[in-house]
């Protein structure tokens, strides 16, 4: 297959690339620009690891062709706290909510849920707990009962709002 040239807006950064037409945008960001944060859970946008926030709308990346983001603002998991060059290297509200909250067991479906939360809270700065559970639906963890992920999103909505 030939590639295909797109401008894509990774994080800030604006990037070319070439990709193939059935390239998914988190295989392009993954391989490509080796942003690894971003994990394929099922490949079938049934779990919700692979999210990505693309123009302000939470998407499951492994269900984005790569060519269907041109000219797209995308925002990976990398891409929500500080860089350390520009700031003062704190985490995301959201990512140290997670920390402080007990949100984490072993991490594989993480980023997915903090770009989740962090897309309801960009929505709905002061969510109810019922808010945060349809909020985060499409998102799966096989660790936890998902209650400390709850009690994280309500802090973090807490800490930014």
């Amino acid at each position: 297959m030939s590639k295909q040239i797109i401008t894509v807006t990774v994080n800030g950064q604006p990037r070319e690339l070439a990709v193939e037409p059935r390239w998914t945008l988190l295989e392009t960001v993954r391989e490509q620009l080796s942003l690894t944060g971003s994990k394929e859970g099922c490949g079938t946008g049934d779990c919700g690891a692979c999210s990505m926030i693309v123009d302000g709308k939470l998407v499951t990346s492994c269900l984005v062709l790569a060519p269907e983001a041109d000219g797209c603002e995308v925002t990976t998991i990398e891409g929500i706290a500080p860089s350390p060059g520009t700031g003062n290297g704190d985490l995301h509200p959201v990512q140290q909510a997670f920390i402080d909250s007990g949100g984490v067991q072993c991490g594989f479906c993480t980023p997915g849920m903090i770009m989740a939360a962090k897309a309801l809270l960009d929505g709905n700065p002061r969510p109810t707990l019922e808010d945060v559970r349809l909020g985060l639906a499409g998102n799966l963890c096989r660790c936890t009962g998902y209650t400390k992920i709850y009690e994280a999103v309500l802090a973090a909505a807490e800490r930014t709002g």
